[in-house]
């Protein structure tokens, strides 16, 4: 094998000895997605330990890795419980005493399930070395499955790796051994050298040599090379950030001119006065238009919180100066709601359509005629937006509710259908401060926490077994008093079949509990119009208790109702069931959330919704749903659970290296900006990084 032109860059397969006939092992890593030797540098041992010289035995401590030198005395087997192999040949359990070749001491070795040859194998043994972790048996020192004569490499360490797509440690670490000297010591930066001078990074190649245990093994050094990777992960997402943001800043966009006049006019129509929160992040917004580039700012508020009025606001402001706004909701339910609310507050001032997915083709057809001559000033919908048959003749501002149920890809393909289309994201989910900064630093990010005086809130109880009763009574009371319920239950994203079972048998358990009361059902396999019918004949209080999934999640405002009961609820996320809880008390009435969990439900299941049932405070629930569920691929098409870009930095874990990873980059940019030209042109030709939100 000629290894003299390989690169990081390399397919693993040139470290075979014929790279056309790739092993076993090799096939298995490229399954994995293990392409080139540069992805082989992040599968990291895990561990790498300095070993010990020879000792006698006196000198073994318990817990730590001892290597000593040694004569088999005795050895006894036994069968062990399991078999092995296609013939299933038994195993054995072995016991080995064997004595100090520096001392007159004994100690023992044990190995659990091996083969029968093995009490051969070590009775054939003379003098022999051996190394493991030594542990105490009844308060007598043993070392179990030691490794025999162990060959140590040239710097004297141990380095044990993971199994990976089940390849053994042993195999992965023989691959990484084919590495050539020469590669190692080959330049493998993500950062040019006077930008990595100036954060002070050691060079990438030399951290990951540390790492694999390829050069002298310095425990100091070993552990700042593991927060070096950390920091260098955490830095390129923060670089990627920071494209972002420059590529938004790049383009030109329409100076809105705010009617303050017609804006405080507006505003003073309403029944209750902006909180301050709400005030303050429409003036943040009316800054924006006024910059000259792209408007790139989400709101953030908990459920009930006024970020629709403020909305209101900014669609007010782009349609008074000619431009035109489209509103995208992730369900026709919000759609219809904002296209609602939208006719009610602005009725007669300016032309308002809804494109949505159950739209009649000779409505679009009309509605894009609107579009075409302007007509149309705010356009509400669905995915149906940023269908390449939808064209805006004049679009100024996008408004994204919901955001985080949009990937990037749809946002992007809404905001092009203007020139430097200002852009607007709602979220009715906090974002915790661990992904603002981790994810949203690119965004202008505005938060309301204020909840207007005239909402009442919500009560949460978690119902069990005994207080199941006393929940039933507490319904019947509340529908007597004129109020409605709604009542959810988990839906399966992958059995719709179950789900209709599940709302069906929840419907016939309340028919027969409430035989005198009017009850519905809503779920996704139902049609647009069915559906549309069940919300207003429930939104008109012709229906008592509204059995639903989650699809009531966004988009339903009905001031008259105040109980909500969820069934199952340990299968949502935390926020998830912060968000649904806001259906109810919306208005004067106070709400009440009851969450009905299984009997089966474990006691950490318990313990997470006891943070929904203590807190209201949505910033707080977002976290602890973020720690449960995991960051998600914060640069990636992944939206959200357990898969990270990272492969070894961890928000949660590493927050303080996130933080000076922040503070290094604004001191970069405040001092010598013109050092990040070059990556962030590398990063624009990525095709992997999207620079606009």
């Amino acid at each position: 094998m000629s290894t003299n032109n390989l690169s990081w860059k390399s397919s693993i397969t040139a470290l075979c000895s014929s790279p056309s006939k790739p092993t076993k092992t090799i096939q298995k890593l490229l399954s994995a997605q293990i392409n080139t030797i540069e992805d082989l540098l992040w599968l990291l041992p895990l561990r790498v330990t300095k070993l010990p010289d020879i000792h006698p035995f006196s000198e073994i401590k318990i817990g730590s890795y001892f290597k000593g030198s040694a004569t088999v005395i005795t050895v006894d087997i036994s069968p062990a419980f399991g078999k092995r192999g296609k013939n299933k040949v038994q195993l054995f359990n072995a016991t080995a005493v064997i004595k100090d070749n520096l001392s007159n001491t004994f100690i023992n070795l044990k190995w659990f399930n091996s083969y029968p040859n093995i009490k051969n194998q070590l009775e054939a043994l003379n003098s022999f070395t051996f190394l493991g972790i030594v542990s105490d048996y009844k308060g007598v020192p043993q070392i179990v499955n030691p490794n025999l004569d162990p060959k140590d490499n040239d710097n004297g360490i141990l380095i044990e790796y993971p199994t990976v797509n089940s390849i053994s440690g042993t195999h992965l670490k023989s691959v990484i051994n084919r590495i050539p000297k020469n590669l190692w010591q080959s330049p493998l930066d993500f950062f040019t050298k006077d930008l990595s001078q100036e954060l002070s990074i050691e060079s990438l190649n030399q951290t990951f040599m540390r790492l694999h245990g390829q050069c002298e093994y310095d425990n100091k050094k070993y552990k700042k090379a593991k927060e070096d990777l950390i920091y260098f992960e955490f830095l390129k997402d923060q670089l990627k950030v920071v494209a972002r943001k420059m590529s938004i800043k790049s383009i030109s966009a329409p100076k809105i001119k705010v009617d303050s006049a017609a804006i405080d006019n507006f505003i003073s129509t309403f029944p209750y006065q902006f909180t301050e929160d709400q005030t303050k992040v429409c003036e943040e917004i009316f800054t924006d238009f006024q910059q000259g580039h792209p408007m790139m700012r989400i709101v953030q508020g908990d459920v009930g919180c006024g970020k629709t009025t403020v909305a209101i606001v900014a669609a007010l402001s782009v349609a008074t100066s000619g431009g035109q706004v489209a509103i995208m909701c992730p369900t026709e339910a919000l759609a219809q709601q904002h296209f609602k609310t939208f006719n009610e507050l602005l009725s007669g001032e300016y032309t308002i359509d809804i494109l949505v997915g159950s739209t009649k083709t000779a409505q679009r057809k009309l509605i894009q005629e609107r579009l075409d001559k302007n007509q149309t000033k705010i356009l509400v919908g669905t995915h149906s937006l940023f269908q390449d048959s939808v064209s805006f003749s004049n679009l100024q501002l996008a408004i994204i509710d919901e955001q985080h149920k949009f990937g990037v890809e749809q946002r992007l393909r809404l905001v092009s259908k203007g020139e430097g289309t200002h852009c607007l994201l709602m979220s009715a989910t906090p974002i915790p401060r661990t992904l603002q900064l981790a994810q949203y630093g690119d965004l202008d990010i505005s938060t309301i926490k204020t909840i207007p005086s005239n909402r009442k809130g919500t009560q949460t109880r978690i119902i069990k077994t005994e207080t199941y009763e006393k929940y039933l009574s507490f319904v019947k009371t509340r529908v007597e008093l004129g109020e409605q319920i709604y009542i959810v239950v988990p839906a399966i994203e992958d059995n719709e079949e179950n789900d209709l079972k599940n709302i069906e048998k929840v419907e016939l358990l309340y028919k027969n509990y409430f035989p005198n009361f009017l009850i519905q059902v809503l779920h996704g396999k139902m049609n647009s119009d069915d559906k549309n019918k069940v919300l207003i004949d429930y939104n008109a209080g012709r229906i008592n208790i509204l059995i639903s999934t989650s699809v009531i999640e966004v988009g339903i405002n009905v001031l008259n109702a105040t109980v909500m009961a969820i069934y199952n609820p340990e299968r949502f996320g935390l926020s998830s069931l912060h968000q649904l809880r806001g259906r109810v008390g919306r208005g004067e009435k106070p709400g009440f959330c009851f969450l009905i969990p299984d009997s089966n439900t474990s006691s950490e299941g318990i313990k997470r919704l006891k943070v929904v049932e203590r807190s209201h405070d949505g910033f707080e629930i977002a976290e602890a749903d973020l720690k449960n569920r995991g960051e998600g691929d914060l640069f990636g098409s992944s939206q959200s659970g357990n898969i990270s870009s990272n492969k070894v930095a961890n928000i949660f874990e590493h927050f303080a290296i996130l933080e000076t990873v922040q503070r290094d980059v604004q001191k970069v940019k405040n001092t010598k900006p013109e050092l990040f030209i070059p990556l962030l042109e590398k990063l624009s030709r990525d095709k992997k990084i999207s620079t606009t939100v």
